[in-house]
């Protein structure tokens, strides 16, 4: 296991949730942290709310722009001459029913969760390979290797980073580029107080499930592990997660108990 101290570590969607929380932990071990999310003054807030503030950069940052992000590669590889983690954690979440859906929800979902994510790490790439060295770590969801109802925009963009990076990690190996998934279950953030209805506006009220999910700073703990670990996925949340074997070995089981879960 490979320690994180001090590593140089780009989050996006670090204004709130996983993302500010994973900038406290890591801040406490003095990593350099490039801050990313759409509104820079929470990024200013989450910069002074950390143990170490010197070795920390703000970088506002849209994943919709596709066509900006080799800029914002550019203009982050300046604040500490590398990086050595992107953390793909942006995103959000939905919570309405298909027939219900406006096909403008879908594309957002999409334009955000995967095109966007994909966007910037393609842009930081060729970088990882000059070098010969790179990690990238992706929040995904467990929603991306099983379905949930009010979710079906959500999980197909999650489903479809799945897919991208383990073709990423079987492509550039060689490289030396490392790619790590991370699966959250139920997740106490304001993930679902964000998340899109049928016609794209947010949920503004939180979950039951959400609300009884894995306390954040639990939750970042486990992953920065899993970070040190290099592991290929690592699923994180509560009982949630027996989902993954139970699609894997009783798909038709799992179908029965997520329509009977309270998931929302």
């Amino acid at each position: 296991m490979q320690s994180i101290e001090g590593k140089v570590i780009w989050i996006t969607g670090a204004s709130s949730g996983i993302g500010e929380t994973l900038a406290y932990e890591l801040a406490k071990k003095d990593c350099k942290l490039i801050l990313s999310a759409r509104d820079e003054s929470a990024l200013q807030k989450v910069k002074s709310r950390c143990v170490q503030t010197d070795h920390i950069r703000i970088l506002p940052l849209d994943l919709g722009d596709l066509d900006t992000m080799g800029a914002h590669v550019t203009k982050a590889l300046t604040f500490f001459n590398e990086i050595d983690i992107l953390i793909n954690n942006a995103g959000i979440s939905q919570r309405s029913l298909i027939i219900d859906t406006e096909l403008g929800v879908y594309k957002k979902l999409i334009d955000i969760n995967y095109l966007g994510t994909v966007a910037l790490t393609k842009a930081l790439l060729p970088y990882f390979i000059r070098r010969n060295i790179g990690h990238f770590v992706t929040v995904t969801s467990l929603m991306g290797k099983f379905g949930s109802p009010y979710r079906s925009g959500y999980c197909g963009a999650k489903h479809a980073l799945h897919g991208f990076f383990d073709v990423l990690r079987m492509e550039h190996e060689r490289d030396g580029v490392d790619v790590t998934l991370i699966c959250p279950g139920f997740v106490q953030t304001n993930i679902a107080k964000n998340a899109l209805t049928a016609n794209g506006s947010q949920q503004i009220k939180d979950d039951v499930a959400t609300q009884n999910g894995l306390p954040v700073v639990v939750f970042a703990k486990r992953m920065i592990r899993a970070i040190e670990k290099k592991k290929f996925e690592a699923y994180i949340g509560r009982k949630e997660t027996m989902g993954i074997y139970l699609k894997r070995f009783f798909p038709r089981l799992l179908h029965k108990f997520v329509l009977k879960s309270q998931v929302i």
